[in-house]
C-alpha cells in the first residue's frame, strides 16, 4: 500500500530525516515512535506532500508519489490529521467537515460520508452548529479527524493526536481512534505515548534522531528493555 525507501528530508540545510524505510499494508494500524525532535512529524510531512523528500521514493500501490502536490496526494486517498489539529475555529463543525470533502469524488457522497462520521462521533452531531474554536481539546481533535474522514481516505496519518489533552481523554481518544480502525481504515500515527499506541498497533518504528532504530510488532518493542525503560517508564 504505502512503502518508503531511503528517504532523506529536511529544512533547509538541516536534515530531519535520514535513509528511512517504512511501510504500511492495507488494513493496518502502524505506529512511529520516538522522542521530540526524532523527526516523526517530518516523515508524516514528506508521506502527505508537504515536505519534498531530497532523496528515496514513496510509492503508493507501487506507484510513485514524488514530486505530487499534497492536494492530489489527498486525491491518491491519503488524509493527514496534523499536530495541533488545525481546525478552522471560526467556522462551525459542520463547516469544518464540509471543508474537508471538497474533493469532486468526496462531494459527490458528502451526506453520506457525514452520516458515517457522525455515527463515530455522536458529540459532532450534536454540535454541528457550533463554532469549531469552542470545542474541548478532546473535542477539537474529534473534529479533525472527522474533518479527514469526509476525504474518503484509504490511509489516515496522525500526528500526535494525544497532544495537550488531559489523560481521561487520552484514554477516550485512543478508543475512538480503535473503533475508526474497526471501520476498515488503515492508520499511520506518531504519537509520543508509547505505552498507549503500542496497545493499538499491529507495528510499530522507533525513529531517533532521523534514522529507523527498531521495527516489529507492537509487542516486541514492548518487550524490548531500553524501549521500556527509556519509553514506558518501566
Amino acid at each position: 500500500m504505502l512503502e518508503l525507501n531511503g528517504v532523506t528530508a529536511g529544512y533547509g540545510e538541516f536534515t530531519a530525516l535520514w535513509e528511512v524505510g517504512l511501510n504500511v499494508r492495507p488494513g493496518e494500524a502502524v505506529a512511529v515512535v520516538g522522542p521530540n525532535g526524532a523527526g516523526k512529524t517530518t516523515l508524516l510531512r514528506v508521506i502527505s506532500g508537504l515536505v519534498p523528500p531530497r532523496a528515496g521514493s514513496l510509492l503508493w500501490d507501487g506507484r510513485s508519489l514524488d514530486g505530487l502536490p499534497a492536494h492530489q496526494i489527498v486525491a491518491q486517498g491519503i488524509a493527514h490529521v496534523p499536530e495541533g489539529r488545525r481546525i478552522f475555529p471560526r467556522l462551525s463543525v459542520e463547516e469544518n467537515l464540509k471543508m474537508g470533502g471538497y474533493l469532486g469524488s468526496a462531494r459527490r457522497h458528502f451526506q453520506e460520508t457525514r452520516a458515517r462520521v457522525f455515527e463515530l462521533f455522536p458529540l459532532l452531531a450534536e454540535r454541528r452548529r457550533q463554532l469549531a474554536g469552542t470545542l474541548s481539546g478532546g473535542e477539537q481533535q474529534m473534529l479533525a479527524i472527522g474533518r479527514a474522514l469526509m476525504s474518503r481516505p484509504r490511509l489516515i496519518l496522525l500526528d500526535e493526536p494525544s497532544m495537550g489533552l488531559a489523560p481521561v481523554m487520552v484514554l477516550r481518544l485512543f478508543e475512538l481512534i480503535r473503533r475508526v480502525r474497526q471501520e476498515g481504515y488503515t492508520i499511520l500515527i506518531v504519537e509520543q505515548n508509547v505505552r498507549q499506541v503500542l496497545a493499538l498497533v499491529d507495528r510499530a518504528y522507533l525513529l531517533e534522531v532521523g534514522r529507523i532504530r527498531m521495527e516489529g510488532r507492537s509487542q516486541d518493542l514492548l518487550e524490548q528493555d531500553f524501549v521500556r525503560k527509556a519509553y514506558v517508564g518501566l
